[in-house]
């Protein structure tokens, strides 16, 4: 399948969506739906926004590109290229682009974001329509994995105590850029930050002997989720237990994320694992991931989610044991669960859950 092609399958999507929200037309803000509409364009500027610089909006007639004088000429040649989108652009110092939208769209319009202000807010409703992943996407979204996971790699084996966390962090993010990806999530840890904190963002803080990697790495608009262990000489029985425990809520989520499951049942089953393993009162210490794709979270995974797992659909869980973590990006797949991050190159420890064995990353031992 071509890119033409996805993006002509996904519009048809987007039309009969309007038809069963009774909508006229539907004006895309966010970065997360460009890029999934789009087959991995990208219409963001400023990196911590989920608002783009350029709203599709998609009507039973058409499909339309609203920018400004700015960036008009670069999405042209570098995001939209022959795909059937007409642009239209306004000069930069003028009000928003609703003469635009009125030009191209009457009726009922909705929006996944704040604009339109009087349009019906659909975003929870259209972000369904992302969550199957087409094997195009599959493709690509192996590629991102192959980013992040080398990123880590790389960044684990190059750091040295007396590194700052943020000079780590700089270290992992530059690696995701150079590859071509944007890191939008960098939590560095070093030694008993690591203990305190489930987001610690880079600080000045030195690295004595452990180290926590967690990346957010994104290309295409879709997102790989990881996070890796790091410590310097032999770590201590107590940390090694703990880790041990953590891949092994971490493989229950793995190996429970099958199409079909309620997503509330893998949850629970989860908890249950974190008391067999003797950290009952752990997981209620930080969420413990969802699904993913086009956002960080779809969804976030607890007892009351009434999400079904798809086929195709991806997910990031992230368990966490006060003092170490496990995370890495899934597919679910109807022959089974497929890593889009992976442990190459990284040393691994093998945990069994319900009768099965996975291999997970260990601590990397420097």
């Amino acid at each position: 399948m071509t890119r033409l092609q996805e993006v002509e399958a996904k519009l048809e999507k987007v039309r009969f969506f309007l038809e069963k929200q009774g909508l006229d037309a539907v004006a895309l803000t966010t970065s997360a739906n460009f890029a999934w509409l789009t087959a991995g364009g990208d219409n963001h500027v400023v990196m911590c926004s989920e608002i783009g610089v350029a709203p599709l909006v998609v009507t039973a007639e058409g499909q339309h590109l609203l920018t400004n004088n700015i960036e008009a000429q670069r999405f042209e040649d570098e995001e939209i290229g022959d795909l059937p989108f007409e642009i239209h652009f306004m000069q930069w110092n003028e009000e928003e682009p609703l003469g635009m939208l009125a030009s191209v769209a009457s009726g009922r319009v909705g929006t996944d974001g704040g604009w339109p202000a009087d349009a019906a807010h659909v975003a929870d409703d259209f972000a369904r329509l992302r969550w199957q992943l087409m094997e195009t996407e599959t493709e690509r979204y192996r590629q991102v994995g192959g980013i992040a996971s080398r990123a880590l790699l790389e960044t684990g084996q190059e750091i040295e105590p007396g590194q700052t966390e943020h000079e780590i962090g700089a270290l992992l993010a530059g690696k995701v850029l150079a590859a071509g990806a944007t890191p939008v999530v960098v939590l560095i840890a070093a030694d008993e930050r690591i203990d305190g904190y489930r987001h610690p963002i880079p600080t000045n803080k030195t690295l004595e002997k452990r180290a926590m990697l967690v990346v957010g790495a994104v290309k295409w608009g879709l997102g790989i989720s990881a996070s890796r262990m790091v410590h310097f000489g032999e770590p201590p029985a107590e940390l090694r237990d703990k880790h041990r425990a953590c891949c092994t809520v971490d493989a229950c989520f793995n190996l429970e994320t099958r199409p079909g499951a309620s997503v509330a049942d893998i949850f629970t089953r989860a908890v249950e694992v974190y008391q067999e393993t003797g950290f009952a009162e752990e997981w209620k210490l930080h969420h413990q991931g969802g699904a993913t794709g086009y956002a960080p979270r779809e969804y976030k995974g607890g007892f009351d989610c009434e999400q079904v797992v798809l086929e195709e659909q991806a997910f990031a869980w992230n368990p966490s044991i006060t003092g170490t973590k496990s995370e890495d990006t899934i597919l679910a797949r109807a022959e089974g669960t497929e890593f889009l991050s992976s442990a190459a190159g990284w040393p691994t420890v093998e945990v069994s859950y319900d009768g099965s064995t996975l291999e997970r990353p260990d601590i990397l031992i420097r």
